[in-house]
């Protein structure tokens, strides 16, 4: 339906349908069962809390991707599951401690853990600090648009959703040609 205020939207079910789905399998950080080898490797160094495994993550990507607990805590409950890790209380928190038996799966996996490592942490080392300001002023133009685009649909006004909607079709467009570049 043209007159719809997200008619240039109605092509794809989503915005991003069009290249998601090779996005996701070539550009995916954490691959199915990658999580609990690196916190395995984190707690190898010393015993956390959940929180401080979610901020030893964000500081290897030096801010650029920070896992959610939703992600991270039911790896830990994984890991305990498996016995890899155990779990005591302290002060309120959960502390997790890596097992002789996690440390001897890490030891027997240790090729696997390092290529994941490889793999992360060359993503989130970048060579140099214009890249990854760069790429930091990128998601802070993101955050802007989103709040924008909050201040513009508050007007209730359907033709300048329907601006920004195309504004932001070639905008994706042109981002998709970027990405595919070789």
């Amino acid at each position: 339906m043209f007159g719809s205020p997200f008619h240039n939207f109605e092509r794809h079910s989503h915005p991003f349908d069009r290249f998601s789905h090779s996005f996701e399998k070539r550009s995916r950080m954490f691959k199915r069962g990658d999580m609990k080898f690196v916190i395995l490797d984190l707690l190898k160094d010393k015993p956390a809390h959940g929180y401080e495994v979610t901020q030893s993550l964000e500081e290897r990507f030096h801010g650029l991707y920070s896992p959610s607990t939703g992600s991270v805590y039911p790896v830990l409950q994984l890991l305990e599951d498996m016995e890899y890790v155990t779990s005591s209380e302290v002060e309120g928190k959960k502390i997790y401690t890596i097992t002789d038996g996690g440390k001897k799966f890490l030891h027997e996996q240790e090729e696997t853990t390092q290529k994941i490592k490889e793999r992360l942490w060359g993503w989130g080392n970048a060579k140099n600090q214009e890249y990854l300001q760069n790429i930091r002023t990128t998601m802070n133009y993101l955050d802007e648009i989103r709040e924008l685009m909050g201040h513009i649909a508050v007007h209730n006004d359907p033709a300048k959703i329907i601006r920004v909607n195309n504004i932001l079709d070639k905008t994706l467009e042109e981002m998709e040609i970027v990405y595919r570049e070789k």
